[in-house]
């Protein structure tokens, strides 16, 4: 079942361009697709392709400039969102900014237990915050210490206990383990997993690292200057990507083993690289493309399907 889906959704954000002069930044541009319960979607790209504005105009932390965004096949794109913060939530990227200095642990995950009124006396309150933190590999102990007082991991610990404190349906994963230590990341990674199994979560998993991703996601969409360019399940993406900007992405992540980082055959970008303000028409990547074709200038490509859930938009596939 089709637990999130988005059809055509756009944002666009106005910024300065001189004296009294203004442009567009098409952050997000006609994106579709659909989560299915229970599943994780892996979303990835480049710093600036537009992920993390995606994921926030998913929940409508941005108002989308157009399209639509559906829940359990409920059109949420206008409504009021108050009833629908229970059951969407979001991990943020840095938790020392997402999480209030002023704030004691306590605070912080009891806040939204508050808002939306899920305990009915202080000592419920209390016995759900212990058990929320237990939940994410910490102590009651904790709960009365300020954030600055913990390690990142820890933080975002916090910051996954107060996401999980409302019993949410979805989760935004927004490169949640980015910031952290490599050593702490598969920590954190593993536990979201386990979360997962246990409550029956949905994951949108953002981030700019496709070896994180592919290690906790069903199907991989890759996003280049806010378009979809490819999605496909996860071993069909690494096996055999399609999309030119893909293969550049995969060629990228280091292999600890030398002979096959030589072996491997190299994707030559050559061109300029576009501005995000005044991108190119028709195929966005074409600038960088060694396929580059004249149809690629005169239209943008369809997101279609080149084989059973392998979707790709190129015009050259």
């Amino acid at each position: 079942m089709k637990l999130i889906a988005v059809e055509g959704l756009k944002k666009y954000f106005n910024v300065k361009a001189g004296w009294r002069k203004t442009k567009q930044i098409h952050a997000v541009e006609q994106v579709s697709l659909y989560i299915e319960e229970g599943e994780t979607l892996g979303l990835v790209g480049e710093s600036g392709c537009g992920k993390t504005t995606f994921g926030r105009t998913l929940l409508r932390l941005y108002e989308p400039t157009a399209g639509k965004i559906f829940f359990r096949g409920q059109d949420i794109t206008h409504v009021e969102m108050l009833p629908y913060r229970r059951k969407m939530q979001i991990i943020f990227q840095d938790p020392s900014s997402s999480l209030n200095p002023r704030m004691t642990v306590a605070e912080i995950v009891g806040e939204p237990i508050d808002i939306h009124r899920l305990a009915s006396s202080a000592r419920e309150r209390r016995d759900r915050i212990n058990s929320l933190l237990s939940r994410v590999g910490l102590n009651s102990e904790h709960a009365n210490r300020y954030p600055h007082e913990f390690s990142g991991g820890q933080q975002q610990r916090v910051g996954i206990a107060r996401a999980l404190a409302v019993e949410p349906e979805f989760i935004v994963c927004d490169e949640p383990v980015s910031a952290l230590d490599v050593s702490i990341q598969s920590q954190i990674v593993n536990m979201l997993e386990d979360m997962q199994a246990e409550l029956k979560l949905t994951y949108l998993f953002i981030a700019h690292d496709i070896s994180v991703v592919r290690h906790i996601s069903r199907r991989i969409g890759v996003m280049y200057l806010g378009a979809l360019v490819e999605l496909a399940p996860s071993g069909e993406l690494v096996k055999n990507p399609l999309h030119p900007y893909t293969r550049t992405l995969l060629l990228s992540v280091p292999i600890p083993d030398p002979k096959i980082t030589r072996s491997r055959a190299r994707v030559a970008l050559e061109g300029e690289i576009p501005n995000p303000m005044d991108a190119p028409a028709g195929c966005r990547f074409r600038t960088l493309c060694p396929r580059s074709a004249k149809l690629c200038a005169e239209a943008a490509p369809e997101l279609r399907e080149a084989s059973s859930g392998h979707w790709v938009a190129c015009h050259c596939v």
